[in-house]
């Protein structure tokens, strides 16, 4: 009976050491995605002091992103390869799939500042025979404010 009587004591403290574990798994993992996540195509923005768009649109559908880099060459934020330039008949095909999945899909265009007026001009046209009714443009904002208080100190 005497070992009946003995009770076990409760012990007061969890073991962090598992959880310590997941947690620097989980770091590595985003720090290995995270720069995956961004677009790879250099892009020269032109610098422009514009409005910003409108975060809830944002937040509730995802961006169609047409990059055009120096060279005239488009990619898209969607496919399977997003550093691969995509050919003028597969931005119309894949941009009509987008549009229409969701018409309200905000579209925009990240073009170098070098690249022509013309191809430019060229992607938005196919954009808009996908579907695509208001387009914008992506600008570097910072370097509009630098260029601004360049302009004022003189």
């Amino acid at each position: 009976m005497a070992g009946l009587q003995r009770r076990r004591r409760l012990m007061g403290e969890i073991n962090v050491v598992p959880y310590i574990d997941v947690m620097l798994v989980l770091l590595i993992i985003f720090m290995i995605t995270a720069p995956l996540l961004t677009q790879g195509i250099e892009v020269e923005l032109p610098a422009a002091d514009a409005q910003a768009l409108d975060a809830e649109l944002l937040r509730e559908h995802e961006p169609l992103v047409l990059s055009v880099d120096r060279e005239g060459r488009f990619f898209l934020n969607i496919g399977e390869n997003r550093s691969a330039a995509v050919p003028d008949a597969e931005l119309l095909r894949r941009t009509r799939i987008v549009i229409g999945r969701d018409a309200r899909t905000p579209v925009l265009v990240r073009a170098d500042e070098q690249v022509p007026y013309g191809r430019v001009v060229q992607g938005m046209a196919l954009l808009q025979q996908a579907g695509a009714t208001k387009i914008g443009f992506l600008t570097d904002p910072r370097a509009a404010r630098a260029l601004e208080e360049l302009r004022h100190q003189r």
